[in-house]
Formats: C-alpha cells, sequence, structure tokens
C-alpha cells in the first residue's frame, strides 16, 4: 500500500497507469459484453460459452444416427470473416453434416435444430428395364398390327379384283370370277344367273355380304332347335332368313357350305342366297338366306288342305326329282358330288307356288369323295328326326363308312313323307297325322322307334280304299318299296322318279 501511493505520487508514471486503465476498461467490457451462447460439449460450464465470434450449431451423422452439436467459435478463426467457410454447408458435405451460425441474441443457436437432407435414390438399373420394358412391348404389338392391317389391306385388294372365292370355298367348290353390279331393278334371280353361269355354287362372298347387310326382317314364320326363321324383305323381295343361335355354328356353316356345292342349284332343291353373319352389339347372329315360299313347309300345307291325285303326284314326283338329283353325283372337273339329306321329312320340304316341292334343312346332309371312296360327314352332334329314321339307322347296323346306306335311308323317310301326302288324296282324306302316331308318342324316343320299326317291323297303315283308286293304288306300291327292312331291296331315288313320272303321264287318262 506504501508503495502504491508512492506511484500515484510519482508523476513521472502516470502515462502508464492510463494505459492500463485504458486497457483494463475497454478489455474488461469487451469480455463483459462478449456473445452467450449454448454449448453441450462436457467442457462448457452450465451449458455455456462466450465468444466475440458466432454461436454455432451443427448435425452431423454417425453410425446412421444424428448427432447435434451446439458450440462457440472466435472471430479469429473466421475465415473468410464476411462468409466464414466455417458457418457455410457444402453441397457435397449436406449429406453428412449441416453447418450454421448466428450471433443475432445470446443463445440463438439453441434455437437451430438442424436436420440432414437425405439423398435421393438413384434407380437401379433392374427398375430402369421394369419401366421401360412396358414401352417397348407397346410398340412392338404396334408394329406387329400395322404390319398385320397393311398385309390385310394388300389381300383385300386383290380379292375385290379376282372376285371369284366364294364364303366356305372348298375342293368341291367355286364361284364364277365375275361380280355383278348390285343396283337398279337387278333380282336375286337374275344376280344367281349372271354370277354362277350355271354352276350353281352360289353368289360370291362380297355379293352375299351386300345382300345380307340389306335385308329388313318382317315377321317370324318358324322355330326350330336350330334358332328361328324370319320372312325378309331386300328391293322388294321376299326371302327366307334362317338365323342359327351361336351354339349351332357348325351346323350353320356346314348347311352353307352344302348348298354352295358346285352344280347342286336345281329347281327341287331350296334356292340358296347367302350367309353370313351379323353382330347386333350383344351376340352374334348366324344367317342363312334362301328363297321364300309362302305356303310353307308340307308339314304345315298337309296340316291346313287337302289334296287332289294330280297335285299328289306332282309333289311326290317333284320331291323325288330333287333328292334323285341330291343323290347323283355329276363327274367333272367342277363335278358335283353324291350328297345324302339324312334328314328328310315333310318339314324340311317346303310347297311351291306352283304346289311343286323343294327340299332343304341340308345340315345334316353328308357328301361322297369318290377319289377316296369315302363319306364326308358333318362335325355337329345333331342326329336326324327320329320318326323317320330307317331301321338300321335305329338298331345301328348301317355301315356308316359307305355311301349308299345313307341313300337308301334317305329312300325310307321319302316313302314315310309319300305316305303322309296319300292320306290327304281322294274324295274321302283322313286328317292329317304324322307317320307310326298310332304306335307311338308325340314325341317318340329312340326306344319307341326301335321296337316298332325293328322288332314288331311294323309300317304305316295303308287304308282300302287306296287299292281302289288306281293313282293311290301305284303309289302306294311305291312307297312301300320304299320301306323295306332290307335296304337293299329298296328302291333308288331315281327308279322312283321314273315309276311318278310314269304315273304322272297317266294322270289325263283318270
Amino acid at each position: 500500500m506504501h508503495r502504491f501511493k508512492n506511484v500515484i505520487m510519482d508523476t513521472s508514471q502516470w502515462p502508464k497507469l492510463w494505459i492500463v486503465l485504458l486497457f483494463l476498461i475497454f478489455g474488461g467490457l469487451d469480455v463483459i459484453d462478449g456473445l452467450k451462447c449454448y454449448c453441450n460439449r462436457p467442457t462448457c460450464p452450465n451449458d455455456t460459452c462466450e465468444t466475440d465470434g458466432y454461436c454455432v450449431a451443427s448435425t452431423t451423422l454417425e453410425n446412421g444416427v444424428q448427432r447435434y452439436t451446439y458450440d462457440c467459435i472466435d472471430r479469429k478463426a473466421l475465415i473468410p470473416i464476411e462468409h466464414p467457410f466455417s458457418c457455410s454447408t457444402t453441397k457435397t458435405r449436406n449429406e453428412s453434416v449441416v453447418i450454421n451460425c448466428c450471433k443475432s441474441h445470446d443463445m440463438c443457436n439453441r434455437e437451430l435444430r438442424l436436420e440432414l437432407q437425405a439423398k435421393p435414390k438413384e434407380p437401379s438399373p433392374s427398375a430402369t428395364a421394369w419401366q421401360v420394358l412396358p414401352w417397348i412391348m407397346g410398340l412392338m404389338v404396334l408394329g406387329v398390327c400395322a404390319v398385320i392391317s397393311f398385309w390385310w389391306a394388300k389381300r383385300s385388294r386383290k380379292l375385290m379384283k379376282r372376285g371369284s372365292r366364294g364364303m366356305f370355298t372348298t375342293e368341291d367348290s367355286c364361284c364364277d370370277t365375275r361380280i355383278p353390279i348390285i343396283g337398279g331393278t337387278t333380282t336375286i334371280r337374275d344376280m344367281i344367273e349372271l354370277t354362277t353361269s350355271g354352276s350353281g355354287s352360289g353368289l360370291p362372298l362380297l355379293v352375299q355380304r351386300s345382300i345380307a347387310r340389306q335385308i329388313q326382317l318382317a315377321d317370324i314364320i318358324g322355330k326350330g332347335r336350330f334358332g328361328e326363321v324370319w320372312r325378309g324383305r331386300w328391293r322388294g323381295e321376299d326371302v327366307a332368313v334362317k338365323i342359327f343361335s351361336s351354339r349351332e355354328e357348325c351346323s350353320w356353316f356346314r348347311e352353307a357350305e352344302i348348298y354352295q356345292t358346285v352344280m347342286l342349284r336345281h329347281e327341287n332343291i331350296l334356292g340358296f342366297i347367302a350367309a353370313d353373319n351379323k353382330d347386333n352389339g350383344t351376340w352374334t347372329q348366324l344367317w342363312l338366306i334362301t328363297d321364300y315360299h309362302e305356303n310353307g313347309s308340307l308339314f304345315d300345307y298337309l296340316g291346313a288342305r287337302t289334296i287332289d291325285q294330280n297335285t299328289l303326284v306332282k309333289m311326290a314326283l317333284s320331291i323325288a326329282t330333287g333328292l334323285a338329283h341330291l343323290h347323283m353325283d355329276i363327274v367333272g372337273t367342277k363335278g358335283k358330288p353324291a350328297i345324302a339329306h339324312r334328314d328328310l321329312k315333310s318339314k324340311n320340304i317346303l310347297v311351291k307356288n306352283n304346289l311343286t316341292c323343294v327340299i332343304g334343312d341340308l345340315g345334316l346332309a353328308v357328301r361322297h369323295n369318290v377319289a377316296s371312296d369315302s363319306v364326308d360327314v358333318p362335325s355337329t352332334n345333331r342326329v336326324g328326326t327320329k320318326r323317320y329314321m330307317a331301321p338300321e339307322v335305329l338298331d345301328e347296323t348301317m355301315d356308316t363308312r359307305q355311301f349308299d346306306p345313307y341313300k337308301r335311308s334317305d329312300v325310307y323317310s321319302f316313302g314315310l313323307v309319300v305316305w303322309e301326302m296319300a292320306r290327304r288324296c281322294g274324295s274321302m282324306p283322313d286328317e292329317y297325322q304324322p307317320p307310326y302316331y298310332e304306335c307311338v308318342p308325340p314325341d317318340p324316343a329312340l326306344e319307341d322307334m326301335r321296337r316298332v320299326v325293328c322288332i314288331e317291323k311294323r309300317r304305316p297303315n295303308v287304308p282300302n280304299r287306296w287299292h281302289a283308286d288306281p293313282v293311290l293304288s301305284s303309289i302306294s306300291k311305291v312307297m312301300k318299296e320304299c320301306w323295306y327292312q332290307n335296304p337293299a331291296a329298296r328302291l333308288t331315288a331315281l327308279r322312283i322318279k321314273k315309276t311318278l313320272a310314269n304315273i304322272s303321264a297317266g294322270d289325263h287318262k283318270l
């Protein structure tokens, strides 16, 4: 104390004292006014540190866990002082380290909660491939479709130029190369005569479709297991439209195929016009378009009317003529194969306006292949009508590998049809009844017909009044020779035709 008083009194030491005093004042103020920061390092007392620089907060990634650090950074460590590197987070570091500094107020860094930015994952090569693959497949499909469309358009142009293939062209069928122009007052008969050149194989596909698309259905005229029959109108002409259900596609295709057999067209075979499939948006209809006959089937005609002797012979002769044409093969490069009907009955025979008949419904028909001596049998599961089946069909003894047995079976059925007609003829005709009406139920089973026809060997009853009539007597003789138990003993269709022609020639003497 004594020494301190001596210094104060010694005026020569005052400059040094002023320097010490100034240092204490300004230095002490600087320490007292230092920035207080939050610090979580173990060396920081009371979680606080003071600095003349910045408060700093940082977040680092250690072993997959984020670690948060708070500290002070002195002014002398700031390089450069305007934008110090130690307070910046570079793009290459922000995946594992993020730093931020502040000096706005004490403990400002405590409010900083820095989070690391997750780096977006780069797609793996396999993931990229799966994303690109659908586009590649789509382009390939579009390319294939374009090639097919180009090929189809090119093929269609060739077909239109050639115009010679029918809808169901086979080895046995083809069409004339000329396609008539459907316009003006051309009738279906004119088009058939112009187009087929007598081949009788039906109209070309383009003409068939043109007709089918222009037909307006008028009213329904019949139903069957295959579908429905409608009366339609085409340019003022009536046509019959047989509409098959989609389940009967095989029957539709087969019948159209048979109708377009070369040289089949005949005045006593139902005239075929066109076949087409029509889609109404909900289901597909299969159309078979033929000539329309307002008298309907022979079954309907006999049920509503009686016939005289001339009409009986005329009808029977026309049916026999049509059957003989079916059974006959025409040899030649465009020859006609022999065809057997397999379902001949009064419901499948139509009556024309001149009271002659035509044979229709060829869906079960079979063709004879002369080259291989085989039988072309349809793939459909349909069978003939049980009431009209021949004995050998009922007892399954017919040799289905040969063609002649099919023709003899048709002759048996023809005899039953003639019996139906003969009952409705004469001055005192009987009411219409189907064959074997007195022996079997209205819808007989196969066993019923086998018992009556094969075991009991019964045949339809021939009334006594027929024997007193020369025409009915001659007709009854023909029908009896058609339904012999032994198929080989039955008449041929050609022989029946000639016999009935002889009977017809003597009608004017009756």
